[in-house]
Protein backbone atom coordinates (compact mmCIF):
# COMPACT_ATOMS: atom_id res chain seq x y z
CA UNK A 1 0.00 0.00 0.00
CA UNK A 2 1.70 3.45 -0.94
CA UNK A 3 2.24 5.36 2.11
CA UNK A 4 0.03 8.78 2.05
CA UNK A 5 1.98 11.79 1.84
CA UNK A 6 1.17 15.17 4.45
CA UNK A 7 2.32 18.26 4.87
CA UNK A 8 3.30 16.67 8.02
CA UNK A 9 5.39 14.47 6.40
CA UNK A 10 9.17 14.89 7.80
CA UNK A 11 12.80 12.76 7.70
CA UNK A 12 13.03 11.29 10.77
CA UNK A 13 16.02 9.81 12.44
CA UNK A 14 17.98 9.52 15.90
CA UNK A 15 20.51 11.71 17.03
CA UNK A 16 22.15 11.54 20.47
CA UNK A 17 19.33 8.99 21.48
CA UNK A 18 16.68 11.08 20.60
CA UNK A 19 14.38 11.72 17.59
CA UNK A 20 14.87 14.75 15.24
CA UNK A 21 13.03 15.53 12.11
CA UNK A 22 13.36 17.71 9.45
CA UNK A 23 11.05 19.15 7.33
CA UNK A 24 10.45 18.61 3.33
CA UNK A 25 9.30 21.86 1.22
CA UNK A 26 5.73 22.00 0.10
CA UNK A 27 5.08 19.04 -2.40
CA UNK A 28 2.47 19.09 -5.56
CA UNK A 29 2.24 15.79 -3.38
CA UNK A 30 1.02 17.84 -0.21
CA UNK A 31 -1.81 19.80 -2.69
CA UNK A 32 -5.21 18.78 -4.15
CA UNK A 33 -5.83 17.85 -7.67
CA UNK A 34 -6.27 21.63 -8.33
CA UNK A 35 -3.10 22.69 -6.62
CA UNK A 36 -4.58 24.72 -3.92
CA UNK A 37 -4.97 22.99 -0.67
CA UNK A 38 -2.91 23.24 1.53
CA UNK A 39 49.38 25.36 0.88
CA UNK A 40 51.48 23.71 3.72
CA UNK A 41 49.99 20.24 2.97
CA UNK A 42 51.07 20.20 -0.53
CA UNK A 43 47.03 20.84 -1.80
CA UNK A 44 47.11 23.05 -4.91
CA UNK A 45 46.05 26.39 -4.89
CA UNK A 46 42.53 26.89 -5.54
CA UNK A 47 41.15 28.38 -8.34
CA UNK A 48 38.74 31.26 -7.63
CA UNK A 49 35.96 32.67 -10.07
CA UNK A 50 34.02 36.10 -9.93
CA UNK A 51 32.28 38.85 -11.42
CA UNK A 52 31.90 42.45 -11.47
CA UNK A 53 29.37 44.35 -12.71
CA UNK A 54 28.73 48.01 -13.99
CA UNK A 55 26.09 49.93 -15.06
CA UNK A 56 25.31 52.48 -18.04
CA UNK A 57 27.86 50.83 -20.84
CA UNK A 58 30.26 52.86 -22.07
CA UNK A 59 30.79 54.87 -25.33
CA UNK A 60 31.99 52.95 -27.73
CA UNK A 61 33.78 55.18 -29.50
CA UNK A 62 36.02 56.03 -26.73
CA UNK A 63 36.10 52.73 -25.38
CA UNK A 64 36.74 49.44 -28.06
CA UNK A 65 39.85 49.11 -28.84
CA UNK A 66 40.24 49.09 -33.15
CA UNK A 67 42.20 46.05 -33.99
CA UNK A 68 41.70 42.63 -32.27
CA UNK A 69 44.54 40.31 -30.62
CA UNK A 70 47.44 41.14 -28.32
CA UNK A 71 48.83 44.61 -27.30
CA UNK A 72 45.27 46.13 -27.78
CA UNK A 73 45.50 50.31 -28.07
CA UNK A 74 43.43 51.99 -25.19
CA UNK A 75 41.12 54.72 -26.07
CA UNK A 76 40.20 57.18 -23.50
CA UNK A 77 37.67 55.47 -21.59
CA UNK A 78 39.57 52.24 -21.14
CA UNK A 79 42.91 53.81 -20.33
CA UNK A 80 42.82 53.72 -16.89
CA UNK A 81 43.61 49.71 -16.87
CA UNK A 82 46.62 49.99 -19.08
CA UNK A 83 48.95 48.80 -15.91
CA UNK A 84 46.98 45.60 -15.82
CA UNK A 85 46.23 45.31 -19.55
CA UNK A 86 48.68 42.40 -19.87
CA UNK A 87 45.92 41.07 -17.21
CA UNK A 88 42.91 41.53 -18.92
CA UNK A 89 41.51 41.02 -21.82
CA UNK A 90 38.66 42.91 -23.88
CA UNK A 91 35.66 41.50 -25.67
CA UNK A 92 33.21 43.01 -27.70
CA UNK A 93 31.01 42.39 -30.95
CA UNK A 94 29.02 39.98 -28.75
CA UNK A 95 25.54 40.20 -29.36
CA UNK A 96 22.09 39.62 -27.90
CA UNK A 97 19.66 37.93 -29.87
CA UNK A 98 16.03 38.09 -27.76
CA UNK A 99 13.73 35.70 -30.07
CA UNK A 100 11.38 38.37 -29.86
CA UNK A 101 11.27 39.40 -26.45
CA UNK A 102 11.14 43.18 -25.91
CA UNK A 103 14.38 44.54 -24.65
CA UNK A 104 13.50 45.56 -21.18
CA UNK A 105 15.94 48.49 -20.59
CA UNK A 106 18.88 47.90 -18.47
CA UNK A 107 17.24 44.90 -17.55
CA UNK A 108 17.68 42.32 -20.59
CA UNK A 109 21.34 42.32 -20.88
CA UNK A 110 22.71 41.50 -17.50
CA UNK A 111 20.63 37.93 -17.06
CA UNK A 112 20.83 37.44 -21.02
CA UNK A 113 25.25 37.33 -20.33
CA UNK A 114 24.76 35.20 -16.82
CA UNK A 115 22.27 32.76 -17.86
CA UNK A 116 22.39 32.14 -21.83
CA UNK A 117 18.72 33.14 -21.86
CA UNK A 118 16.11 35.84 -22.73
CA UNK A 119 14.56 37.95 -19.77
CA UNK A 120 10.73 37.93 -20.52
CA UNK A 121 10.02 39.88 -16.90
CA UNK A 122 11.31 42.75 -15.06
CA UNK A 123 13.09 41.55 -12.20
CA UNK A 124 15.14 38.33 -11.56
CA UNK A 125 16.53 35.64 -14.09
CA UNK A 126 15.50 33.40 -16.65
CA UNK A 127 18.04 30.83 -15.86
CA UNK A 128 21.00 29.46 -13.26
CA UNK A 129 23.06 32.05 -13.77
CA UNK A 130 27.08 30.94 -14.60
CA UNK A 131 28.31 31.71 -11.09
CA UNK A 132 25.90 29.35 -9.33
CA UNK A 133 26.73 26.62 -11.17
CA UNK A 134 30.57 27.21 -11.35
CA UNK A 135 30.02 27.87 -7.08
CA UNK A 136 28.32 24.19 -7.67
CA UNK A 137 31.45 22.74 -8.36
CA UNK A 138 34.32 24.74 -6.77
CA UNK A 139 32.12 26.01 -3.68
CA UNK A 140 31.62 23.29 -1.88
CA UNK A 141 34.52 23.04 0.59
CA UNK A 142 34.38 26.43 1.78
CA UNK A 143 32.36 28.32 4.95
CA UNK A 144 30.62 30.48 1.91
CA UNK A 145 29.19 28.71 -1.17
CA UNK A 146 29.65 32.65 -3.05
CA UNK A 147 29.60 36.10 -1.49
CA UNK A 148 27.66 39.08 -3.52
CA UNK A 149 28.28 42.34 -2.89
CA UNK A 150 26.45 45.70 -3.89
CA UNK A 151 28.61 48.60 -3.24
CA UNK A 152 25.76 51.37 -3.89
CA UNK A 153 23.72 50.45 -1.40
CA UNK A 154 20.71 48.44 -2.29
CA UNK A 155 20.80 44.22 -0.84
CA UNK A 156 18.38 43.52 -4.27
CA UNK A 157 21.57 44.42 -7.11
CA UNK A 158 22.40 40.94 -7.52
CA UNK A 159 22.21 39.30 -10.72
CA UNK A 160 23.23 35.96 -8.92
CA UNK A 161 20.83 33.21 -8.55
CA UNK A 162 19.03 29.37 -9.50
CA UNK A 163 16.25 31.08 -11.48
CA UNK A 164 12.67 31.06 -11.45
CA UNK A 165 12.78 34.89 -10.10
CA UNK A 166 15.43 34.34 -7.46
CA UNK A 167 18.10 36.34 -6.95
CA UNK A 168 21.01 35.82 -4.22
CA UNK A 169 20.54 39.31 -1.94
CA UNK A 170 24.19 41.65 -1.96
CA UNK A 171 26.04 42.59 1.27
CA UNK A 172 25.81 46.52 1.04
CA UNK A 173 28.28 47.54 3.68
CA UNK A 174 31.92 46.75 4.25
CA UNK A 175 31.28 46.25 7.84
CA UNK A 176 28.00 44.23 7.35
CA UNK A 177 30.91 41.78 5.48
CA UNK A 178 33.47 42.07 7.55
CA UNK A 179 31.12 40.43 10.33
CA UNK A 180 29.93 37.67 8.09
CA UNK A 181 33.33 37.17 6.55
CA UNK A 182 35.18 37.37 9.58
CA UNK A 183 32.86 37.58 12.73
CA UNK A 184 31.20 34.57 14.46
CA UNK A 185 32.53 30.97 13.14
CA UNK A 186 35.37 32.32 10.93
CA UNK A 187 38.84 30.03 12.07
CA UNK A 188 42.00 31.59 11.50
CA UNK A 189 43.54 28.80 8.90
CA UNK A 190 46.84 29.66 10.33
CA UNK A 191 46.07 29.73 13.69
CA UNK A 192 47.76 26.64 15.63
CA UNK A 193 44.87 26.21 17.78
CA UNK A 194 41.84 24.91 16.19
CA UNK A 195 38.35 24.02 18.28
CA UNK A 196 35.52 23.06 16.66
CA UNK A 197 32.28 24.75 18.18
CA UNK A 198 29.77 21.78 19.60
CA UNK A 199 26.36 23.50 17.94
CA UNK A 200 28.12 23.23 14.89
CA UNK A 201 28.94 19.67 15.44
CA UNK A 202 25.19 19.59 16.63
CA UNK A 203 23.65 20.78 13.44
CA UNK A 204 25.42 18.36 11.52
CA UNK A 205 24.74 15.70 13.15
CA UNK A 206 20.79 16.24 12.87
CA UNK A 207 20.77 17.42 9.17
CA UNK A 208 23.11 13.58 8.59
CA UNK A 209 20.89 11.79 10.44
CA UNK A 210 18.08 11.87 8.44
CA UNK A 211 19.47 11.53 4.48
CA UNK A 212 19.43 8.18 4.43
CA UNK A 213 15.33 8.44 3.97
CA UNK A 214 15.41 10.67 0.92
CA UNK A 215 15.11 8.32 -1.92
CA UNK A 216 12.24 6.58 -0.36
CA UNK A 217 10.45 10.06 -0.27
CA UNK A 218 11.46 10.36 -4.19
CA UNK A 219 9.85 7.30 -4.85
CA UNK A 220 6.26 8.36 -4.00
CA UNK A 221 6.07 11.72 -5.56
CA UNK A 222 5.66 12.91 -9.25
CA UNK A 223 8.27 14.80 -10.85
CA UNK A 224 7.94 18.01 -10.76
CA UNK A 225 7.83 16.95 -6.96
CA UNK A 226 10.84 14.97 -7.50
CA UNK A 227 12.46 18.05 -9.33
CA UNK A 228 11.61 20.43 -6.07
CA UNK A 229 13.05 17.84 -3.64
CA UNK A 230 16.45 18.20 -5.96
CA UNK A 231 16.54 21.74 -5.51
CA UNK A 232 15.50 21.51 -1.93
CA UNK A 233 18.30 19.01 -1.29
CA UNK A 234 21.39 20.69 -3.20
CA UNK A 235 20.33 23.53 -0.40
CA UNK A 236 20.41 21.19 2.07
CA UNK A 237 23.66 19.48 1.02
CA UNK A 238 25.57 23.34 0.82
CA UNK A 239 24.55 23.95 4.15
CA UNK A 240 26.23 20.42 5.32
CA UNK A 241 29.22 20.97 3.17
CA UNK A 242 29.43 24.03 5.34
CA UNK A 243 28.83 22.76 8.30
CA UNK A 244 31.46 20.31 7.87
CA UNK A 245 33.98 22.99 6.46
CA UNK A 246 33.42 24.43 9.97
CA UNK A 247 34.33 21.51 11.59
CA UNK A 248 37.29 20.56 9.66
CA UNK A 249 40.64 22.37 10.35
CA UNK A 250 41.61 24.52 7.89
CA UNK A 251 44.55 24.27 6.29
CA UNK A 252 47.39 26.91 6.84
CA UNK A 253 47.53 29.53 4.20
CA UNK A 254 50.39 32.29 3.84
CA UNK A 255 48.77 34.72 1.85
CA UNK A 256 45.76 34.80 4.48
CA UNK A 257 46.06 38.09 6.81
CA UNK A 258 42.95 39.01 8.72
CA UNK A 259 41.53 42.51 8.62
CA UNK A 260 41.72 44.38 11.89
CA UNK A 261 38.04 45.09 11.33
CA UNK A 262 35.67 47.83 8.76
CA UNK A 263 34.79 51.14 9.37
CA UNK A 264 30.45 51.01 9.89
CA UNK A 265 29.91 54.07 7.92
CA UNK A 266 26.86 55.68 5.51
CA UNK A 267 25.98 53.49 2.78
CA UNK A 268 24.32 55.51 -0.27
CA UNK A 269 24.55 55.59 -4.24
CA UNK A 270 26.94 59.15 -4.01
CA UNK A 271 29.68 58.36 -5.97
CA UNK A 272 32.47 59.71 -3.97
CA UNK A 273 31.03 56.99 -1.05
CA UNK A 274 30.40 54.49 -3.46
CA UNK A 275 34.09 54.56 -3.97
CA UNK A 276 34.80 54.06 -0.48
CA UNK A 277 32.58 51.44 0.21
CA UNK A 278 33.44 49.59 -3.01
CA UNK A 279 37.29 49.93 -2.05
CA UNK A 280 36.61 48.69 1.65
CA UNK A 281 34.28 46.21 0.64
CA UNK A 282 37.24 44.58 -2.27
CA UNK A 283 40.04 44.50 0.45
CA UNK A 284 37.68 42.42 2.15
CA UNK A 285 36.60 39.97 -0.50
CA UNK A 286 40.30 39.69 -1.36
CA UNK A 287 41.22 38.23 1.96
CA UNK A 288 38.43 36.39 1.75
CA UNK A 289 39.38 34.53 -0.61
CA UNK A 290 42.95 34.41 0.29
CA UNK A 291 41.61 32.42 3.36
CA UNK A 292 39.96 30.12 1.58
CA UNK A 293 36.42 31.06 2.96
CA UNK A 294 34.90 31.35 -0.65
CA UNK A 295 35.84 30.58 -4.14
CA UNK A 296 33.10 32.65 -5.68
CA UNK A 297 32.51 36.15 -5.82
CA UNK A 298 29.62 38.71 -7.51
CA UNK A 299 30.35 41.95 -7.18
CA UNK A 300 27.93 44.57 -8.02
CA UNK A 301 29.81 47.89 -8.19
CA UNK A 302 26.20 49.70 -9.14
CA UNK A 303 22.98 48.85 -10.41
CA UNK A 304 21.82 48.39 -13.99
CA UNK A 305 19.53 51.96 -14.18
CA UNK A 306 22.44 53.68 -12.33
CA UNK A 307 21.66 55.58 -9.62
CA UNK A 308 25.21 57.09 -8.74
CA UNK A 309 24.78 60.58 -8.21
CA UNK A 310 27.46 63.22 -6.77
CA UNK A 311 27.85 64.82 -3.73
CA UNK A 312 25.23 67.68 -3.74
CA UNK A 313 23.46 66.93 -6.85
CA UNK A 314 20.11 65.17 -7.22
CA UNK A 315 20.86 64.14 -10.84
CA UNK A 316 21.44 60.84 -11.36
CA UNK A 317 23.97 58.90 -13.64
CA UNK A 318 21.02 57.61 -14.91
CA UNK A 319 19.34 60.58 -16.08
CA UNK A 320 22.70 62.34 -17.43
CA UNK A 321 23.02 59.66 -20.00
CA UNK A 322 19.36 60.34 -21.41
CA UNK A 323 19.30 64.40 -20.47
CA UNK A 324 22.65 65.78 -21.50
CA UNK A 325 23.58 66.84 -24.44
CA UNK A 326 26.23 65.45 -27.00
CA UNK A 327 29.40 68.03 -26.45
CA UNK A 328 29.51 68.94 -30.25
CA UNK A 329 33.47 69.41 -29.66
CA UNK A 330 34.40 66.43 -27.19
CA UNK A 331 31.54 64.16 -29.18
CA UNK A 332 30.63 62.78 -25.89
CA UNK A 333 28.34 63.83 -22.72
CA UNK A 334 30.78 64.79 -19.90
CA UNK A 335 28.87 64.79 -17.39
CA UNK A 336 27.75 60.79 -17.94
CA UNK A 337 31.26 60.41 -18.11
CA UNK A 338 33.03 61.16 -15.53
CA UNK A 339 30.94 58.52 -14.08
CA UNK A 340 31.95 55.95 -16.13
CA UNK A 341 35.67 57.21 -15.52
CA UNK A 342 35.12 56.44 -11.92
CA UNK A 343 34.14 53.18 -12.28
CA UNK A 344 36.80 52.06 -14.70
CA UNK A 345 38.92 53.30 -11.67
CA UNK A 346 37.44 51.01 -9.30
CA UNK A 347 37.56 47.80 -11.64
CA UNK A 348 41.28 48.79 -11.95
CA UNK A 349 41.95 48.89 -7.72
CA UNK A 350 39.64 45.71 -7.73
CA UNK A 351 42.02 43.95 -10.62
CA UNK A 352 45.07 45.46 -8.57
CA UNK A 353 44.30 44.25 -5.35
CA UNK A 354 43.82 41.03 -6.18
CA UNK A 355 47.43 41.15 -7.88
CA UNK A 356 48.99 42.20 -4.97
CA UNK A 357 48.15 39.47 -2.64
CA UNK A 358 51.09 36.78 -3.41
CA UNK A 359 50.66 32.76 -3.73
CA UNK A 360 53.83 30.93 -4.84
CA UNK A 361 55.17 32.08 -8.15
CA UNK A 362 51.80 33.92 -9.00
CA UNK A 363 49.31 35.83 -7.84
CA UNK A 364 45.53 35.98 -6.20
CA UNK A 365 44.72 37.23 -10.03
CA UNK A 366 46.68 35.14 -11.44
CA UNK A 367 44.88 32.37 -9.59
CA UNK A 368 41.43 33.87 -10.35
CA UNK A 369 38.93 34.02 -13.12
CA UNK A 370 36.44 37.68 -13.56
CA UNK A 371 33.78 38.50 -15.79
CA UNK A 372 33.48 42.33 -15.61
CA UNK A 373 30.35 43.54 -17.94
CA UNK A 374 27.77 45.33 -18.38
CA UNK A 375 23.82 45.13 -18.95
CA UNK A 376 23.93 47.74 -21.98
CA UNK A 377 26.33 49.56 -24.58
CA UNK A 378 25.34 53.12 -25.05
CA UNK A 379 22.88 53.76 -22.59
CA UNK A 380 20.85 56.87 -23.93
CA UNK A 381 19.61 54.36 -26.70
CA UNK A 382 19.96 51.09 -24.42
CA UNK A 383 21.82 49.14 -26.96
CA UNK A 384 22.09 45.68 -25.54
CA UNK A 385 24.44 43.99 -28.75
CA UNK A 386 28.26 44.83 -28.23
CA UNK A 387 28.22 45.27 -24.48
CA UNK A 388 31.22 46.15 -22.85
CA UNK A 389 33.10 43.16 -21.21
CA UNK A 390 36.74 42.18 -19.78
CA UNK A 391 38.02 39.26 -18.18
CA UNK A 392 40.97 39.16 -15.84
CA UNK A 393 43.60 36.91 -14.47
CA UNK A 394 43.68 33.69 -16.09
CA UNK A 395 42.35 31.45 -13.48
CA UNK A 396 45.22 29.78 -12.22
CA UNK A 397 47.00 29.39 -15.82
CA UNK A 398 43.63 27.88 -18.06
CA UNK A 399 42.90 31.21 -19.76
CA UNK A 400 45.18 33.56 -22.34
CA UNK A 401 45.28 37.28 -20.99
CA UNK A 402 45.98 40.61 -23.05
CA UNK A 403 43.85 39.72 -25.58
CA UNK A 404 41.08 42.14 -27.58
CA UNK A 405 38.77 40.14 -28.89
CA UNK A 406 35.88 40.60 -31.41
CA UNK A 407 32.99 38.53 -31.64
CA UNK A 408 31.96 39.71 -35.16
CA UNK A 409 28.34 39.42 -33.91
CA UNK A 410 28.23 36.04 -32.58
CA UNK A 411 25.85 35.57 -29.38
CA UNK A 412 27.46 36.64 -26.02
CA UNK A 413 26.54 33.02 -25.00
CA UNK A 414 29.64 31.87 -25.93
CA UNK A 415 31.50 33.80 -23.09
CA UNK A 416 29.66 32.19 -20.62
CA UNK A 417 30.38 29.34 -22.16
CA UNK A 418 33.89 29.35 -22.42
CA UNK A 419 34.24 30.62 -19.29
CA UNK A 420 32.38 27.32 -17.31
CA UNK A 421 34.29 25.38 -19.38
CA UNK A 422 37.51 27.04 -18.13
CA UNK A 423 36.34 26.77 -14.55
CA UNK A 424 35.66 22.96 -15.41
CA UNK A 425 32.02 22.48 -15.74
CA UNK A 426 31.23 19.67 -17.78
CA UNK A 427 29.03 21.04 -20.63
CA UNK A 428 29.60 20.96 -24.30
CA UNK A 429 26.05 23.41 -25.10
CA UNK A 430 25.12 26.34 -23.18
CA UNK A 431 22.33 29.25 -23.57
CA UNK A 432 18.68 28.48 -25.55
CA UNK A 433 17.43 29.22 -29.05
CA UNK A 434 19.15 31.79 -30.37
CA UNK A 435 21.52 31.92 -27.78
CA UNK A 436 22.65 28.24 -27.46
CA UNK A 437 25.94 27.38 -28.73
CA UNK A 438 28.54 25.10 -28.42
CA UNK A 439 31.28 27.40 -29.92
CA UNK A 440 33.84 28.55 -26.81
CA UNK A 441 35.89 31.40 -27.55
CA UNK A 442 39.36 29.53 -28.60
CA UNK A 443 41.69 31.85 -28.60
CA UNK A 444 41.28 32.70 -25.01
CA UNK A 445 41.81 29.50 -23.79
CA UNK A 446 45.50 28.74 -22.98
Amino acid sequence: MKQRLTRRTALKGMFNGAAVAVGVPLLDAFLDNNGMALAATGAPVPVRFGTWFWGLGVNPTRWFPDVAGPNYDLKPELAPIRDYAHKINVLGNFNVPLDGAPNLPHSSGGPAIRTGRALTAERGLPGESFDVTISDLIGTRTRFRSLEMSSSGDPRNSLSGRGGGNLNPSEVSAAGLYERIFGLGFKDPNNSVFTPDPLVMARRSVLSSVTDQRKDLEKMVGAADRHKLDQYYTSVRQLENQLEVELTRPEPLQSCAVPKGAPNRAVNAEIENVLINHKLMADLVVMALACDQTRVFNMMFNNGASSLTRIGSTITHHQLTHEEPLDNTLGYQPEATYFLTRIMEAWVYFVGALDQVKEGDRTLLDNTLVLAHSETEFAKFHTIDNIPMMTAGSGGGKLKTGIYVDGLGSPVSRVGLTLQQVMGVPLDRWGTKSLETSKTISELVA
